[in-house]
């Protein structure tokens, strides 16, 4: 099992949603890096932790788990979508994405709560210049985060 943080503009899909939603496909992801962790390395059941980003408080806002396998992000050929890609063809897709399922919405863990906290210092979301939408985490990592979430 692995662990990831994956970031969603709440004003795209927040952590409201996705507990009304149940499993939804985590679209729009246009970075190759990203996307080749989506690919190549997440599995059915990876633990997440739903990140709110582009809002007034950064921050981990929920627990979550990849719900499927990798497949086709069909926003990637819709004319109309802000994610379209003219590129990409139903025979040769660019871009993919897995279902992500939320588990339970938790307080919010900032950005400057995470960086405050020395156990969480390598962490590849603290780093300097780090934009990825999507990153692993750690065991260590994902246990300080569950640790830190249950704090008052």
């Amino acid at each position: 099992m692995k662990y990831w943080l994956m970031k969603s503009e709440p004003s795209e899909v927040s952590i409201d949603d996705a507990l009304r939603i149940g499993a939804a496909p985590w679209f729009g992801v246009r970075n190759y890096q990203a996307r080749n962790f989506m690919r190549d390395q997440m599995q059915v059941g990876d633990g997440v932790l739903f990140y709110h980003s582009s809002c007034d408080e950064p921050g981990v806002v929920g627990i979550a788990e990849v719900a499927s396998t990798p497949y086709p992000d069909a926003t990637q050929f819709d004319a109309k979508s802000h994610y379209f890609d003219p590129k990409a063809t139903p025979e040769n897709p660019r871009w993919i994405l897995v279902d992500v399922k939320a588990i339970r919405k938790t307080r919010v863990l900032s950005l400057a709560e995470m960086r405050a906290n020395e156990d969480l210092a390598s962490m590849v979301v603290l780093q300097k210049g780090s934009r990825l939408s999507i990153t692993p985490v750690t065991v260590a990592e994902w246990k300080v985060v569950l640790k830190l979430l249950d704090k008052k």
